[in-house]
């Protein structure tokens, strides 16, 4: 087992500490500079689990920039950290992920710097929820514009489907029509997805078995007559199928189901969830359990950006 001095117990907590700030809009920034100057000042002493949490902060503040804020200044602040992990990590595939958050910080820093020329017409606002703006209207997110170019395919399509009303047009250049529309969108997919952005994605892992730890330190209770009487006479392991009796010894997971131990050890040799409910423990693979918080965040991500979108609060800062 790896031991942990009390300075790196204090870092872990701290970079912790700073992979939820970074999601903060108000914490952004300082969160970063903090992360800079333990990145800087600790970096290079710091253990290999220690380092994956340093690279784990990183990304989530690259998750962040892309999914939430589009402020020239945070992209920024962003792309200095990006250069400076670069520039300390040795994993290759860590080195060409951050060049790639690298490249695409640089383009939103470059555009901010080189802005457009404004345009010669003087009424440049737009409608936004009643009112008209001062500011020229930003451009449509690529999510809306290929959502408009897929509807468009398939009404222009409908037409050839059987039981459709039939509009006006003549059927081939509907169908001409549609097979365009979906082929623009297939031409800018890439356009969506950030460059490197898809090397990242990775199929989900094989379940590793439940943490030989968490399995130890499960509690073992006695059912006694009062325990039987709740349960019902014809209460049973869900694993052997036997009934139970008086001064059993049951193991109890989190979820609180319960198992007679000699049954629950084999299953929790090879699964990490409860035989019942799927409750998972946790495990011992680094990388499962990196995989299982990745998918949390962006679980979260997206529900923020369907509540945001519903809600008419998609803006730009």
């Amino acid at each position: 087992m790896e031991f942990k001095s009390k300075d790196e117990k204090r870092l872990e907590q701290r970079l912790e500490e700073l992979h939820k700030d970074v999601s903060k809009k108000q914490k952004f920034e300082d969160a970063v500079a903090s992360l800079n100057s333990l990145l800087r000042d600790h970096y290079a002493s710091a253990s290999p689990s220690l380092r994956k949490l340093y690279y784990g902060v990183v990304c989530r503040v690259a998750t962040v920039l892309k999914t939430r804020y589009t402020s020239p200044g945070f992209w920024a602040a962003g792309l200095a950290l990006f250069r400076l992990a670069q520039s300390l990590v040795s994993d290759p595939a860590e080195k060409a992920h951050l060049l790639s958050c690298i490249s695409e910080a640089q383009q939103v820093v470059h555009q901010e710097n080189d802005p457009p020329q404004p345009s010669s017409s003087p009424n440049q606002g737009y409608l936004f929820e009643g009112h008209l703006t001062v500011d020229r209207e930003p451009p449509q997110p690529q999510w809306l514009v290929q959502s408009n170019l897929m509807t468009a395919a398939l009404e222009a399509g409908s037409s050839s489907v059987p039981g459709l009303p039939e509009p006006g047009n003549d059927d081939s250049n509907n169908s001409e029509s549609a097979v365009n529309l979906l082929q623009s969108l297939i031409d800018n997919l890439d356009s969506v997805f950030p460059p490197g952005i898809m090397d990242d994605v990775r199929a989900a892992p094989r379940v590793p078995p439940a943490s030989k730890r968490v399995v130890a330190n499960l509690p073992v209770i006695t059912i006694t007559e009062e325990v039987l009487k709740k349960l019902g006479e014809e209460a049973e392991c869900a694993i052997c199928k036997e009934n139970l009796v008086v001064n059993d010894k049951m193991q109890e997971l989190p979820c609180k189901h319960t198992f007679h131990p000699p049954c629950l050890k084999p299953w929790l040799d090879e699964h990490n969830s409860c035989p019942i409910c799927r409750h998972e423990l946790q495990t011992d693979d680094h990388a499962y359990e990196s995989w299982k918080e990745r998918e949390r965040e962006a679980e979260e991500d997206r529900k923020g950006a369907a509540n945001a979108v519903r809600g008419g609060e998609y803006m730009y800062v």
